[in-house]
């Protein structure tokens, strides 16, 4: 992808804003899930396809902030890594913990990932060391411990045979994963000034993708830091060598604060980095050129990952969201926007799917018609007055009459008439439909009659949480805290509005 030949486009396409505090980490799963950890001291899992919230979620274990979460490879599993010295492996499917695993010194750990091939697991922590973890038996394996500051940024090659970690006195350092080395293999002295925050290695370039038959071993690493710089860096070893080389080779400048988070696209075609200046700047790894800048939180950028298929890049801030940007190119961009404002046109028009056929206006079928491609009929229908009523007694005959002589555009008419009324028929029967999500209690979904605020914050019908709670369920529906009192609070303000509502 040169940045001569394409332009890129990151369109918002949906905000999170479940959680209460910073936002820490955001990571994408191979299987279209979404984890995002914060300062709320939780971990949210959520499905991409919808990003509706999975039953499994929230993850809540941890006493202090959550800095990190990682998917194992076939995301079967998340690790989430705390202030609170814990390193904790759940089960995605149901939200429960497998392992609770911690360093000797148990002090906060501030990074943890997988490594591909799902044998590995890495932890950096502020006791300046990084533990290797068996991932199938919970063991510890070995413990690098070079370094003389804490390590908040750590990374495997995608053969998963070495691991890059970088600490806060901004010091890289390359270890063998394999062989039982627990001296480094490479060393940079202050790759970033005042301090290393992340380190990704690209899962294309070199090696990635192919064995040199020469026993030669080429990775691209990319790391950013406190001196506002994104740094990329050539891996270079031999098959069997017990040293690394490590050479920059572009050093990307652009942002105007600290970089936070860096990482590569799964395609390897994009680098993207995340910066207190409140942007996201996606890159070129082959060049190190400049492709887009990203703009939409209202404070620091913490964090930012890419999904599956390198189509959706997720950022999270300090102002408690996280933003799913969908990234394509001008082209590209154009048709989604003409295809954004057919939706919305058809969204202008959903009144008519939950007011009765018989009481749409001539001006709401001429409306309609257009809706459906037809459009160029809407004089033939205004100069014989059809309105609803006429419109639902219509037939092949009549619409011939009405001078619509392609049987094509007939046909189009009749099935279009035919799916309108099955809509408008099951919408008139739901009588929750146009009812604010607020107004609806958040165990049964049903509008509430005695709202009533618990001890989580949050408000639901009085006789649900009171059958919850009576079941021995010591825990918020909402949140999966303790909900050490029973005690409920009447939300009158929100029980007058759900009654004005419902009253016209």
């Amino acid at each position: 992808m040169s940045s001569t030949q394409t332009s890129l486009v990151a369109s918002l396409v949906h905000t999170i804003s479940a959680h209460t505090s910073d936002i820490n980490c955001v990571a994408f799963s191979t299987d279209n899930k979404l984890a995002t950890s914060s300062g709320d001291k939780t971990t949210r899992l959520w499905d991409v396809n919808d990003f509706s919230e999975l039953s499994s979620s929230p993850l809540c274990g941890h006493t202090y902030y959550v800095h990190c979460c990682a998917f194992s490879p076939f995301g079967t599993t998340v690790a989430t890594c705390s202030t609170d010295g814990k390193l904790i492996l759940w089960d995605v499917q149901n939200g429960k913990k497998l392992a609770m695993l911690q360093h000797q010194k148990q002090n906060g750990i501030r990074v943890c990932r997988f490594s591909p091939n799902s044998k590995y697991l890495i932890s950096g922590s502020d006791d300046e060391t990084a533990c290797l973890w068996n991932v199938q038996h919970h063991k510890l394996l070995r413990t690098f411990s070079e370094h003389e500051a804490s390590i908040v940024g750590c990374a495997f090659s995608p053969d998963s045979n070495y691991v890059v970690t970088g600490c806060s006195n901004g010091n890289l350092r390359a270890w063998d994963t394999n062989h039982g080395h627990i001296k480094h293999l490479a060393y940079i002295l202050e790759g970033h000034d005042l301090g290393v925050t992340c380190c990704d290695f690209s899962p294309t370039y070199g090696s990635a993708r192919e064995v040199y038959k020469d026993g030669s071993i080429w990775f691209l690493l990319g790391t950013c830091g406190q001196d506002s710089l994104v740094k990329l860096w050539v891996f270079h070893t031999q098959l069997g060598s017990t040293t690394v080389n490590l050479t920059e080779v572009h050093k990307l400048v652009g942002h105007s604060g600290p970089v936070m988070s860096c990482c590569f696209s799964p395609n390897g075609q994009l680098l993207a980095s995340a910066s207190i200046d409140k942007t996201i700047r996606l890159w070129e790894p082959a060049t190190g050129s400049s492709l887009h800048i990203i703009s939409g939180h209202s404070r620091y950028v913490t964090c930012c990952a890419f999904s599956s298929n390198s189509q959706f890049l997720a950022s999270g801030s300090n102002d408690k969201t996280v933003l799913i940007w969908k990234i394509t190119t001008q082209g590209e961009a154009i048709d989604n926007l003409k295809a954004d404002q057919d939706r919305r046109a058809l969204d202008e028009q959903s009144y008519m799917t939950v007011k009765p056929i018989a009481q749409w206006t001539v001006e709401d079928v001429c409306n309609w018609l257009s809706t459906i491609g037809m459009g160029h009929y809407t004089d033939n229908f205004k100069s014989n007055d059809i309105d609803g009523t006429e419109l639902v007694n219509l037939n092949n005959e009549m619409l011939v009459s009405l001078r619509i002589d392609a049987l094509g555009h007939r046909n189009k008419i009749l099935r279009a008439m035919k799916c309108i009324s099955v809509k408008n028929e099951q919408s008139l029967k739901d009588p929750d439909a146009g009812i604010p999500d607020e107004y609806l209690c958040p165990i049964t979904r049903e509008v509430m009659k005695d709202p009533v605020i618990a001890e989580d914050g949050y408000t639901y019908e009085r006789e649900a949480i009171t059958a919850w709670t009576s079941k021995g369920k010591d825990r918020s529906p909402m949140t999966n805290a303790i909900l050490s009192t029973k005690q409920l609070t009447p939300n009158r303000s929100l029980k007058m509005l759900i009654q004005r509502h419902l009253n016209g």
